[in-house]
């Protein structure tokens, strides 16, 4: 790429640019409220991009309103989320890598989200081990999160760390941002909110809970163990009086910090197990896609079963594993064999083994039996002699299963 010579106020380089574009390019994405694909900006990415960085290092660069989308959630309900054009998507990742290094320093170790070198695995695993020793767990969920982020609080912080201007100048301005709804409306910021689905939104999200919870937390309650992860965290008590005061002072904390736990989705878990055996209504929590709860356990020791508290897949993960493969059409597929269908899957089937397969992989058998169904539906619109006959269906998928035992991703692990 041709880069450009020429020197501008704002320490923002060329370079920096290139390399923020990079990474916004990795992450695909779709079009902003300017409609300009990933396609038609890599055709014209010389032309975008100069004209980013002349902006950017003058500091006369204004970011365009974000396009409002919405996703499912998993109670049903819609997400919001806020995308930002191209362009912004790499003005806030330049803003980002400069930053990041710096907030990476004082933030906690018991944070995992949106963070270089952290992941959800990482996050379950500690939880894992939390819940054999604590008695109770704090299930906590922040109402509205990245909608009620004050803007005020939050530039405090930045300011705190951040004493370059060009950088709190442009926070502010994405801060700002008004967002352009779906009926075509622009919604003006009102002191508060990031929207999720921009490129810096979850650094300054971590650095406002860095200081309203996990900071706090440290100082005023230290024996409690707790692993967060976004807006969603775990907190590990010893007794359930403990937990009845951590979790008052978490309610005022996050008032004060204009904040609110969410009543329904808050609440006390008892990490019931075969050493305790106390009788109390909430005996499970779920976290980043998988169910805590009691669990028939082996031993490693002497092989024998008791009952652990462990994770495995959710059953609303399972869910929406199911509502994916009907959208995907598995049974309608026109690929003229199994072959070129095994093809097709191999990435969602690889994908939701790696995510949900990395604790109790067999909890995601009714997964594949689901899966083993569609295929099943799949042989019979596409082979007349099957039509009829469902058993000799499944009898012709166990044939190939024999033949081609490695087709499937989760065949070659074992599972039918």
């Amino acid at each position: 790429m041709t880069l450009w010579n020429e020197t501008k106020s704002v320490p923002v380089s060329k370079e920096q640019v290139w390399e923020a574009y990079r990474k916004v390019r990795s992450n695909a994405g779709s079009a902003g409220v300017d409609g300009i694909s990933m396609e038609e900006y890599d055709a014209k990415r010389s032309g975008y991009l100069y004209k980013l960085w002349n902006r950017m290092a003058s500091g006369s660069y204004f970011p365009p309103p974000v396009k409002e989308v919405e996703i499912p959630k998993k109670d049903g309900k819609m997400r919001k989320l806020g995308i930002p054009t191209i362009s912004d998507r790499v003005a806030q990742m330049v803003v980002k890598d400069y930053l990041e290094p710096r907030f990476e320093k004082i933030f906690s170790p018991h944070s995992y989200g949106y963070r270089p070198g952290k992941n959800a695995h990482g996050a379950l695993s500690v939880v894992r081990e939390n819940v054999r020793m604590p008695d109770w767990a704090i299930d906590l969920d922040i109402k509205g999160f990245f909608d009620n982020i004050d803007h005020g609080k939050l530039m405090l912080a930045v300011k705190k760390h951040v004493p370059e201007k060009w950088c709190i100048m442009y926070i502010e301005r994405w801060l700002q941002m008004p967002v352009l709804t779906k009926s075509g409306e622009l919604k003006q910021k009102q002191g508060k909110g990031t929207p999720q689905g921009g490129v810096i939104s979850p650094l300054l999200a971590n650095l406002f809970l860095h200081y309203a919870m996990d900071k706090w937390l440290e100082q005023t309650h230290s024996a409690v163990r707790y692993v967060r992860y976004a807006d969603d965290a775990i907190l590990h008590c010893r007794s359930k009086v403990q937990a009845d005061y951590v979790l008052r002072n978490l309610n005022k904390r996050m008032k004060q910090c204009g904040l609110e736990l969410h009543t329904e989705k808050t609440k006390l878990v008892y990490c019931k197990d075969h050493r305790r055996q106390g009788e109390y209504e909430n005996v499970k929590f779920d976290f980043l896609g998988y169910s805590f709860q009691p669990r028939t356990t082996k031993s490693k020791r002497d092989g024998k079963l008791y009952l652990g508290y462990d994770c495995a897949i959710s059953i609303g993960s399972k869910k929406r594993i199911a509502e994916k493969m009907k959208e995907l059409g598995i049974e309608r597929l026109t690929h003229k064999s199994i072959v070129g269908v095994a093809q097709y899957l191999e990435p969602y089937i690889r994908g939701w083994i790696n995510y949900y397969g990395k604790f109790r992989l067999w909890s995601m058998n009714p997964v594949f039996q689901w899966l083993r169904r569609r295929l099943v539906m799949w042989a019979r619109k596409r082979y007349k002699r099957y039509k009829t006959s469902i058993v000799q269906a499944y009898a012709w998928l166990k044939r190939v299963k024999e033949q081609y035992p490695t087709l499937f991703y989760h065949w070659r692990l074992g599972f039918s």
